[in-house]
C-alpha cells in the first residue's frame, strides 16, 4: 500500500468519524511532506526507519507509512476501517441515493482544514457529479473571510480546475454572511458571477424575534440567494460548545424562501442538524425547496451527508423538491433564474 494514500486515508476517516481536528490534521501534514519528497530519500528512509526525524512526521505517523511500505494494510487504518462499513446515520439511504452533489462546502481558503483539489477528489470518490465551493466573505474574519480580490483570485483556480475536472463540475460559490440589516457581505457583481450562493447568519445570532425575522427575509428577497444556509444557527453538541436557536418567525421567513424560490438548506452537521425537526416539517408543509448539504471542512466530513438524508428521510422531504438532486444543467439553469 501506498505509504501516502494510506495516511491520506487515516485522515479522511477521522474527519468522517468527528475525531479532533488537529489529529486528522497531523494525517494530512505527514502525507504531505512524504509526498513531497523523491523516490529515493522516501524508500531509503523507508529502509533506515528515519521517517519521524521529518518535520510533521511523528512516531504514529511514521508507524502507519512504514506498515503500508510493507505491504500490510496499517492496523491503525484497518481499525478505522471496520468503523467505516456502515452509514453515519440509518434510513436515508433512499434519499443519498437521489443526491448528485453537495452545495456547501469549505476549503484552506477559508476555515476549511485542506487544498480544494482534496475536497474535489474526495467529491469526485463518492460519486459527486458536481461539488460547490462556499468558502466565507469578508466579514466573517475569523474565518478567514475571501476578499472580493482573493475571491476573484479564487474563481480562476476554479476556472483552471474545471479544465481539468470534466465531466465531474466544481461550482463556484460563497457562503455569504447576512449582515444586520439583510445585506449581503459581498460586492454583487462578484455574486452574479458565482454558480451557488448560500446566505448565512453567523452573527448578532440573538437578535429580538422581529428585527431577525427582518434582516432573513431581505436576504431571502435578494435575487441572487440560492440558499438560506443554517437557519436557526444552533449548536446541539461538538467542541465549541453547544447554542441556543436564533429567534425569527418560521413563517414568514420560510414563506419568503417559497416565495423567492430559495431552498432552505438541510445542514447535516451533527453539531447542528438545522433546522430543527419542527421546523424542517414545516418547510415540508409549505412545500419549499431543500438543500441537503455538509457544509464540510474538511474531505472526510462530505459522508456527513448520512444525516441530512436520514433527517429528510424522516421528515418525507419529496425527490422533486431537493435542489441537489437535480442534474448539473437543471441545477445551474436554477441557479441562474
Amino acid at each position: 500500500m501506498d505509504p501516502v494514500a494510506a495516511l491520506e486515508r487515516v485522515a479522511y476517516l477521522l474527519e468522517r468519524e468527528r475525531a479532533e481536528a488537529r489529529r486528522a490534521t497531523a494525517f494530512r501534514r505527514a502525507a504531505a511532506r512524504l509526498a513531497g519528497l523523491d523516490a529515493g530519500e522516501l524508500e531509503r528512509r523507508l529502509a533506515a526507519g528515519t521517517l519521524s526525524e521529518l518535520r510533521d512526521v511523528g512516531p504514529k505517523t511514521a508507524a502507519v507509512a512504514q506498515e503500508a511500505a510493507r505491504g500490510a494494510v496499517p492496523a491503525y487504518l484497518a481499525e478505522l476501517e471496520s468503523r467505516a462499513g456502515t452509514p453515519l446515520a440509518e434510513g436515508g439511504q433512499e434519499v443519498r441515493g437521489w443526491l448528485r452533489g453537495d452545495l456547501h462546502a469549505h476549503s484552506d481558503w477559508s476555515d476549511g482544514g485542506t487544498p480544494i483539489l482534496a475536497m474535489v477528489r474526495a467529491a469526485i470518490d463518492l460519486g459527486h457529479e458536481y461539488l460547490a465551493l462556499t468558502d466565507h466573505s469578508p466579514r466573517l474574519t475569523v474565518a478567514r473571510g475571501l476578499s472580493p480580490e482573493r475571491l476573484r483570485e479564487q474563481l480562476d483556480v476554479v476556472a483552471r480546475l474545471n479544465e481539468e475536472l470534466a465531466p465531474f463540475r466544481l461550482l463556484t460559490g460563497i457562503e455569504v454572511d447576512i449582515l444586520e440589516d439583510g445585506g449581503l457581505d459581498q460586492e454583487p457583481e462578484l455574486l452574479a458571477r458565482l454558480d451557488v450562493v448560500v446566505a448565512s447568519v453567523h452573527s448578532k445570532l440573538r437578535m429580538d424575534r422581529a428585527a431577525m425575522t427582518r434582516r432573513m427575509v431581505t436576504a431571502v428577497e435578494h435575487p441572487l440567494v440560492d440558499v438560506l444556509g443554517h437557519c436557526t444557527g444552533r449548536l446541539v453538541t461538538g467542541g465549541r460548545g453547544t447554542r441556543p436557536e436564533s429567534d425569527f418567525d418560521a413563517d414568514t421567513v420560510f414563506g419568503a424562501c417559497l416565495d423567492n424560490d430559495v431552498a432552505v438548506e438541510l445542514n447535516s452537521r451533527p453539531e447542528r442538524l438545522d433546522p430543527p425537526t419542527r421546523l424542517l416539517d414545516r418547510v415540508v408543509e409549505l412545500g419549499c425547496r431543500v438543500a441537503i448539504d455538509t457544509d464540510a471542512h474538511a474531505p472526510g466530513q462530505l459522508e456527513f451527508l448520512d444525516h441530512g438524508c436520514a433527517r429528510a428521510a424522516q421528515a418525507g422531504v419529496a425527490r422533486d423538491r431537493v435542489v441537489n438532486a437535480l442534474p448539473l444543467a437543471d441545477l445551474l439553469a436554477w441557479t441562474s433564474r
